[in-house]
């Protein structure tokens, strides 16, 4: 298959064989061809701390040419309407004067759309199509299936990573919790008095130490909103706190520890608490066991599916016959109490006897689970998708150059096949593509015979023609002589 060679001597179209029968007379050529010629119009979680215009089409220049195949950049300006942004004015019509700082305004606004869009028109939008080889490469060449089947595997594990993308922020949606033990150690100890004249203190003093392990190395005030003991209120961010006050008797000491859930979690009214089974949860849980209480006693009303009838429990708790879905949650508001604080009671004991100055508590926890971290990262990361984007455009240059390569490969090969057919097709189809680059009528090959002036057709062609320039000529002698010939 004989191609197009362009000036720098290599073939520019792989596209478009060269059939020497095609007559550029043909309308089902020319005319094609010609009309793509033709000009167109351009028309933490926190520890207790809660926080159109549309761009203008840049100017096209009016000498640029027809991207034929054997030609290259040898085209001549194509006729028409010049591209530029200025509209043509009519003959005989002023021009109006325009003030020169809106000029000025105008001319920066071109060149600024013009530099924005410049680069847009440039990049080519790359497909996966772009990315296979044709098949007359892969028979040339059957090694190339084994990256045919490396792009259909790819294609899988793109389809693969998406669907398991999407299930990733479905799920971190959801709180990702994981319970886990929280051991809590009470310790004191008892500093005594020293008489006057010692280096010493002379007031004797206890000091409660309370500290807190979790299976990770987490600090315990990130399982805890605050402290409560008497006289005394913590809010630092420690593994334990230690409480120092002077005085020589036992004490009895209560920790109140209110846990910091996440999502909040609250604590029901003991009547609504009693009737859904639900004592402390969050307000979708609670919403949820409501819906599920609405359905299976069937309180919804059956014609107007947007109230709930309530019953005589519904009743005593919302005080209210009948009430709407969305007045729900308002109702719900002033039945929600914060949870309840864990209660430790413990004796400060001064007797220097006593062995029982330690005590140990297990409580149950709720912590965010680490692999909502790493989920959490993985759909933020970019790192991964740019080095795959610099992949693929190395894939997709690759990809050009075999076929630029392959199209060369053809035209060599056909040359050397038949040098004489080859060299005459390849003429013809040069022809026809300066013909339509240059507007050129008729077939000059064909004119320059005598016997093409011997055709039938010549003698209607001469009277059509002596007709047309008659009537040009009695119209400029009407505008000339301003009167109507009859």
């Amino acid at each position: 298959m004989a191609s197009r060679l362009g000036l720098s001597g290599f073939p520019v179209n792989s596209s478009t064989p060269i059939n020497p029968s095609m007559n550029p007379m043909n309308p089902g050529h020319s005319s094609a061809m010609r009309m793509s010629a033709m000009p167109q119009n351009s028309p933490y979680r926190g520890m207790g701390i809660i926080l159109k215009s549309y761009p203008q089409r840049p100017s096209m220049s009016p000498s640029r040419g027809m991207p034929m195949g054997g030609m290259g950049s040898m085209g001549s300006p194509l006729p028409g309407p010049s591209y530029s942004g200025a509209m043509p004015m009519r003959p005989g019509m002023p021009q109006a004067a325009m003030d020169p700082a809106r000029k000025r305004l105008l001319q920066q606004q071109q060149q600024q759309s013009g530099g924005l869009m410049g680069p847009r028109r440039g990049v080519k939008r790359r497909k996966m199509a772009d990315k296979v080889l044709p098949q007359r490469i892969r028979d040339l060449v059957p090694e190339s299936q084994a990256y045919m089947d490396l792009l259909a595997f790819e294609r899988k594990l793109d389809q693969t990573i998406a669907r398991k993308r999407m299930e990733i922020q479905e799920a971190i949606k959801k709180p990702i919790t994981q319970k886990r033990k929280l051991r809590i150690y009470i310790s004191n100890t008892y500093t005594p008095g020293k008489p006057e004249g010692e280096e010493a203190e002379k007031v004797a003093s206890w000091e409660l130490r309370v500290e807190g392990k979790l299976l990770e190395d987490r600090k315990l005030f990130f399982l805890f909103r605050h402290f409560l003991l008497p006289y005394h209120i913590v809010f630092c961010e420690t593994d334990g706190f230690q409480v120092k006050r002077p005085g020589d008797v036992n004490v009895k000491c209560t920790l109140l520890l209110m846990l910091d859930h996440q999502p909040p979690q609250y604590k029901l009214d003991p009547r609504l608490a009693r009737l859904l089974g639900v004592h402390t949860q969050t307000r979708a849980s609670i919403m949820q066991a409501l819906w599920l209480y609405i359905k299976s006693n069937k309180l919804q009303d059956c014609h107007e599916k947007e109230y709930i009838i309530c019953n005589r429990y519904f009743r005593q708790i919302f005080g209210c016959p009948r009430m709407r879905f969305s007045d729900i949650p308002m109702k719900l508001a002033g039945l929600l109490q914060h949870p309840d604080p864990i209660i430790i009671n413990h004796i400060i004991s001064v007797d220097p006897n006593d062995q029982k100055k330690t005590a140990c508590f297990d409580i149950d926890v709720e912590v965010d689970d680490p692999l909502k971290a790493q989920m959490t990262s993985f759909l933020s990361s970019t790192t991964s998708q740019q080095e795959i984007t610099a992949l693929e455009m190395k894939i997709h240059e690759t990809i050009e150059s075999i076929n630029q390569l392959k199209t060369q490969r053809d035209f060599m090969l056909s040359f050397s096949n038949n040098p004489q057919d080859f060299i005459q097709d390849w003429l013809k189809s040069q022809s026809r593509d300066l013909k339509l680059m240059t507007d050129t009528v008729g077939n000059p090959e064909e004119e320059r015979k005598t016997e093409f002036y011997h055709s039938p057709w010549v003698k209607e062609a001469v009277g059509r023609y002596i007709f047309s320039k008659v009537q040009q000529r009695r119209q400029e002698l009407e505008q000339v002589l301003g009167i109507r010939l009859t």
